[in-house]
């Protein structure tokens, strides 16, 4: 019991930075562990009416099964995480948005009418590939360099010239920020799309393109968390050896 008690002041983004498994039970409450990872379960069960004793038996249930399919996420190199996070979630994104755009234009063309929710689901997604593309760049460009920047220094006993933005905290802050939009976008597409459930009389392209949502959204989530709850903290306090 005094273990419950202790882990229910765990923040969320703890337990999936530590077992990813365990995003599929905060997930199953509509839980956020990405974006509002920085809760602690105690708040988030209080908030959603949750009895916490129940949530976390199903996380213990989760943590005791067999780890060996589970990625370790936490205990890759900073300059790894990074390259994953690029080439796996960034590439994702940019190839998803394409086909996701065309099918919703046309699932507007032919049912907008008779569904007009699907008119406010592609602004919205169309809104989020615009600042998703940009939110990218940045990170490519600015950030995530900077980052490698420290690994390698610290590799080598090398120092770190004083970046432009001031400190990787800066830059950080402001990702975070853009996570939160993100996230409260997708919050809606999915309470549009009835958490990306066809309706009676949909068509296969309906049906393929609610089911490529759902997809964007999970890859999102996984994505928002690895920088959130993993290198953005790694980060700050690899900089910190350097100040």
């Amino acid at each position: 019991m005094e273990t419950i008690q202790k882990n229910t002041e765990k923040e969320i983004g703890q337990f999936v930075a530590e077992d990813y498994r365990t995003a599929a039970i905060f997930s199953k409450h509509k839980i956020d562990f990405c974006c509002n990872g920085n809760r602690t379960i105690k708040e988030a069960c209080d908030k959603k009416g949750i009895d916490c004793s129940i949530l976390m038996n199903e996380i213990n249930s989760v943590l005791n099964e067999n780890k060996s399919e589970t990625i370790d996420y936490k205990s890759w190199p900073l300059d790894l995480l990074v390259d994953y996070i690029e080439k796996k979630h960034h590439r994702y994104v940019e190839e998803k948005i394409p086909i996701l755009s065309q099918f919703l234009d046309k699932l507007c063309r032919v049912h907008g009418e008779r569904h007009p929710e699907l008119l406010k689901i592609n602004e919205l997604f169309l809104a989020s590939a615009g600042e998703l593309a940009s939110h990218m760049k940045k990170e490519e460009l600015i950030l995530f360099p900077f980052i490698k920047q420290l690994v390698t220094a610290k590799l080598e006993n090398g120092s770190v010239q004083s970046p432009q933005f001031g400190t990787v905290e800066n830059p950080i802050a402001m990702m975070k920020n853009e996570h939160d939009n993100e996230g409260e976008r997708f919050r809606k597409i999915a309470e549009l799309t009835d958490n990306y459930n066809p309706p009676a009389d949909a068509c296969n392209t309906y049906k393929v393109t609610f089911a490529m949502l759902d997809e964007f959204e999970k890859d999102l989530h996984l994505h928002i968390h690895l920088e959130n709850n993993i290198l953005f903290p790694e980060a700050i306090k690899l900089e910190k050896l350097f100040s």
